[in-house]
């Protein structure tokens, strides 16, 4: 009997990790990317303790993942009124502790060329250069057609395209992407002797800015700077020459504790603005969901973005294989069942994550000396990401 087909739009962070999950199953997953070929486009993200679970499920995956191990979360601050350590947090150790997983950075493009090898050696089609552009659902399966005139029919679609998901326009219309008001200057720096081996996320405040850092392997740290500035479209190409030269001259460079040190020692500098979307009321059409930045884009304050992104995997092939077991091809009423349970379980947990987010964003960045004494007081108190927020996912070994 041949296996159900799934079709999954976009070859990002999500949709590969959905494959493997779908092939472990019983599913028989296709995956089609916009791009022609797999790009360089992101700088990090950190593997924390609710997707390492989920990725763990994976058999041999996360021991190929090269990364930054992270033990601890510092925070400190600039401001020559309120200058040196805020708070330190040992939330990452006992994590690990806790789960047996070690919050880990990771270059986004090293990680994303492990996940489309990976889903390769597992047998799962990853077809480049083809955008979905619209779709047609019959009783018992949806016709995708791709803006290069192929077409590709599939018993159910999950749309994994990210910020600027086509297939999310094709359920719900056009909805332009919110600016936040924040954008983001970022890069990759050979790591300070200083805090080489420190094994810390480092948050630093100043006044009107905020920067994050944290190790990506063991030579090398990825940072964002995030100001109050006009509206910058995310092309993640790195800026020219002599703007990333003034970026690691000018005024950051000469902050303490080793930041200066990091900005003054960037490469391929990137700017780009911050986004998010309004919360949608439902996820799916028919035999169409969304899952991922498709169905809730957030920015990146908290760092959740990919796992999220990891816990809708899980959920979505949780009740896929508990209310059918045998990967059958299902109705389409069964499917709006399990897309609705799925939503649920979902949408509100997301969309938390999506408002603390901005909220996080929007407090770090604060301008006048009193606000930021006052920022610097709430961050004293108040660790960064408090464990229990992490480790109320819960998963089990299904696949």
């Amino acid at each position: 009997m041949a296996k159900t087909k799934v079709i999954i739009a976009g070859a990002g962070i999500a949709g590969p990790v959905l494959a493997m999950f779908l092939k472990g199953t019983g599913y028989d997953p296709i995956i089609y990317e916009r791009t022609e070929s797999p790009t360089n486009h992101g700088l990090s993200l950190v593997l924390q303790p609710n997707g390492l679970k989920v990725l763990k499920l994976v058999p041999g995956l996360l021991d190929k993942v090269v990364g930054g191990r992270i033990k601890e979360l510092v925070q400190m601050s600039v401001l020559p009124e309120d200058l040196g350590e805020l708070s330190r947090s040992d939330a990452p150790s006992r994590g690990e502790a806790a789960m047996g997983v070690s919050v880990t950075g990771v270059r986004r493009t090293v990680f994303h060329r492990l996940l489309l090898e990976h889903a390769e050696s597992l047998g799962i089609p990853i077809v480049f250069g083809h955008q979905l552009v619209s779709l047609e659902q019959a009783s018992d399966s949806v016709t995708v057609t791709f803006a290069n005139g192929k077409t590709d029919t599939a018993s159910f679609v999950v749309g994994c395209d990210g910020l600027h998901s086509n297939t999310r326009e094709c359920l719900f219309g056009l909805q332009e992407p919110t600016f936040t008001g924040l954008v983001q200057t970022g890069g990759l720096s050979e790591t300070p002797e200083v805090l080489l081996g420190k094994q810390i996320v480092m948050n630093v405040y100043g006044e009107g800015a905020h920067m994050i850092a944290y190790p990506v392997n063991d030579h090398q740290t990825s940072w964002g700077f995030t100001t109050k500035e006009p509206e910058a479209k995310e092309t993640w190409r790195a800026m020219d020459e002599e703007a990333q030269r003034k970026f690691r001259e000018g005024p950051y460079s000469q902050w303490p504790f080793g930041a200066g040190e990091i900005i003054s020692r960037g490469q391929n500098i990137i700017k780009y603005g911050l986004y998010d979307r309004p919360e949608l009321e439902s996820w799916h059409k028919g035999r169409v969901v969304l899952l991922g930045d498709a169905a809730h884009p957030t920015s990146p304050h908290i760092g959740q973005g990919a796992n999220q992104a990891f816990e809708d995997v899980y959920h979505l092939v949780r009740l896929l294989t508990k209310y059918n077991p045998d990967a059958a091809e299902p109705s389409t009423e069964l499917l709006s069942n399990i897309f609705t349970e799925f939503e649920k379980m979902r949408i509100a947990r997301t969309s938390e994550f999506v408002k603390r987010a901005r909220k996080q964003g929007e407090y770090r960045v604060v301008e006048g000396v009193e606000e930021c004494k006052k920022r610097n007081d709430h961050f004293r108190g108040e660790p960064m990401m408090p464990p229990a927020q992490l480790q109320e996912m819960v998963v089990h070994p299904y696949i």
